[in-house]
């Protein structure tokens, strides 16, 4: 296949290289552990206010009030306030009573928007997988997660390091590649990120590859040379083959709150986001962040990262996420 007009020619320097993995814990109690800063701040703040209490306005004002504090953002309070009221006005009940209530309304917003990332096993050779979002979100390691997952199931996986612009990025991403065990394809920090992708892929069918990762800079969106430099690694892949690429994972930090909402916007628009992965969940006592951004976002939530451990990256669960957020068991 001739290579696409997009496409510079190759430079010098590719790169590829060969590694393993362990296993612990079961995801449910991995999801609770990393959201258990999120949970005692919200499930404190329950039974402080709402326990042995009968559930008038007042209470109810208090209740969207705290989950507004959660970052759940206005809108989705009031309609999780709403939906629990329905269940409990009026009532006196215990703790675990009203954890129930509150975990089945957040579900209900979340239920909608829970999506599956599953890459392998596929006719596609090779599932094309594109990461993108901001520097610091978590993308490499998130990509670097996926790989050992997908070469534990067996699949015959490719990594290409396409943040050029990063040398520590490319590195990083190596350091990944060796753990999971997978072969990663690099070029030297500055080289052209959408030949890259090009030569990946052409390596990938060669190779009789399942599952391409192709790692972007960490754009900041709103820097529209970096933003223009995405959307032509999207252009050359689709010069190649329309499908590609089969998935587009937006990573987003759940530190940074409601931030998040302008990257899903800006990355849909440029790189057609397919999927979301919400990153370092662990890290917030407002974990409620995750309900604006599926509301926000054309794409469903298919991960989560709960901690920063390889196995730590989770597939989306909304009753169990909503389940572990304020502090019941996520099983």
């Amino acid at each position: 296949m001739s290579e696409p007009q997009d496409a510079p020619s190759p430079d010098e320097g590719l790169i590829v290289a060969p590694i393993r993995v362990g296993h612990e814990k079961s995801w449910l109690q991995r999801l609770s552990m990393g959201l258990s800063r999120s949970s005692q701040a919200l499930s404190e703040q329950v039974a402080s206010v709402l326990v042995k209490r009968t559930l008038d306005q007042a209470a109810l004002d208090d209740l969207e009030t705290m989950l507004i504090e959660a970052d759940l953002g206005a809108a989705a309070a009031a309609r999780v306030t709403s939906a629990f009221a329905a269940a409990r006005f009026g009532k006196e009940a215990d703790e675990t009573e009203i954890k129930e209530s509150l975990a089945e309304a957040i579900a209900h917003e979340l239920l909608r928007r829970e999506g599956v990332f599953d890459p392998y096993p596929t006719p596609a050779k090779p599932y094309v997988v594109l990461f993108v979002g901001v520097n610091g979100a978590g993308k490499t390691t998130t990509l670097g997660k996926i790989a050992a997952d997908l070469k534990k199931r067996g699949a015959k996986v490719l990594i290409a390091a396409g943040d050029t612009f990063r040398a520590a990025a490319i590195e990083q991403l190596t350091v990944w590649a060796e753990r999971a065990g997978v072969p990663i394809i690099t070029k030297p920090p500055g080289s052209d990120a959408a030949a890259l992708a090009y030569e990946a892929v052409m390596k990938a069918r060669e190779d009789g590859v399942n599952v391409l990762l192709i790692d972007t800079a960490g754009r900041l969106q709103n820097k529209s040379g970096l933003m223009d430099e995405l959307a032509k690694v999207v252009r050359v892949l689709k010069k190649i083959d329309v499908a590609y690429p089969h998935e587009t994972l937006l990573i987003l930090d759940a530190t940074v709150g409601r931030n998040a909402l302008s990257q899903v916007e800006i990355f849909t628009q440029v790189a057609g986001v397919t999927g979301v992965v919400m990153t370092k969940l662990d890290g917030t006592a407002r974990g409620g962040v995750l309900i604006p951004v599926a509301e926000a976002s054309k794409a469903p939530i298919k991960l989560i990262g709960v901690g920063e451990g390889i196995d730590d990256l989770q597939p989306f669960n909304a009753r169990a996420f909503a389940r572990s957020l304020v502090g019941l068991d996520a099983a």
